[in-house]
């Protein structure tokens, strides 16, 4: 199991300062906010929660990175989602009674707050901002799902994936001299469930942009070298 520790120990207000679901709260209210949360620290490859478990804990991330992994009945691991530092997670705990609907995996050591769901729902209630901050957050990421999904269906596998790589450099991109680099492990399988496309379908077309210098790939890492012509192909690629 992951290890709590109780923020009140490790007092920092300015760390949720970044935080979006925060945002137009002043100091003393962070500072409150921040005591009443614990830290959970994750080792990578260990998971936050488990799909199917109570839903009973949100979560900001803090430092490092997750992805939501799904089973479907079939026995069929997909990929949901990646989560960055600063973002919130596990917003179904705010609701009596759920489950966790997906496995929330740590990609890199990382660092969450975590708030019961008594505390999430007063933090709520205290501070109607975090209610309509978390309202556009989650209303953004539905879109993007929405996204994804009509992609699936209209879009040539090709351009799908120029996308979903150009969506990670640009949420999870780090600069660095040889191009942009995805700060996380990950493989061709999750761009090709992030594509919605299958594994040969992305590791052909990885490996053809690797030759034409669009991207450079070593194990589980992808650095974006051109991402000019990545938005190109997010916007032109075809299915060869």
């Amino acid at each position: 199991m992951p290890a709590y520790q109780s923020a009140a120990t490790l007092p920092d207000p300015s760390i949720i300062a970044a935080v979006p679901l925060f945002a137009g709260l002043d100091g003393p209210a962070r500072a409150r906010i921040l005591a009443a949360a614990q830290w959970r620290r994750v080792k990578a490859g260990d998971a936050v929660f488990r799909q199917g478990d109570e839903a009973e804990t949100f979560y900001v991330l803090v430092d490092g990175y997750l992805k939501a992994v799904q089973t479907n009945a079939g026995g069929q691991q997909i990929l949901v989602h990646f989560v960055n530092p600063r973002e919130f997670f596990a917003c179904v705990a705010m609701m009596e009674g759920q489950r966790y609907p997906v496995t929330m995996l740590a990609i890199k050591d990382s660092v969450a707050l975590a708030w019961n769901r008594a505390e999430t729902m007063q933090l709520v209630r205290r501070h109607p901002a975090v209610a309509a901050n978390a309202l556009m957050g989650f209303g953004s990421r539905m879109l993007e799902f929405q996204s994804r999904l009509r992609d699936s269906q209209t879009e040539k596998a090709g351009r799908r994936i120029a996308q979903a790589l150009l969506q990670l450099s640009r949420n999870s991109g780090r600069k660095t001299e040889c191009g942009i680099i995805i700060d996380f492990p990950i493989t061709r399988q999750d761009v090709a469930e992030m594509a919605g496309t299958t594994l040969h379908t992305a590791s052909r077309t990885i490996a053809g942009w690797e030759r034409d210098g669009v991207l450079s790939c070593s194990r589980q890492k992808i650095v974006v070298t051109d991402p000019d012509r990545l938005a190109a192909l997010a916007e032109v690629a075809e299915e060869s």
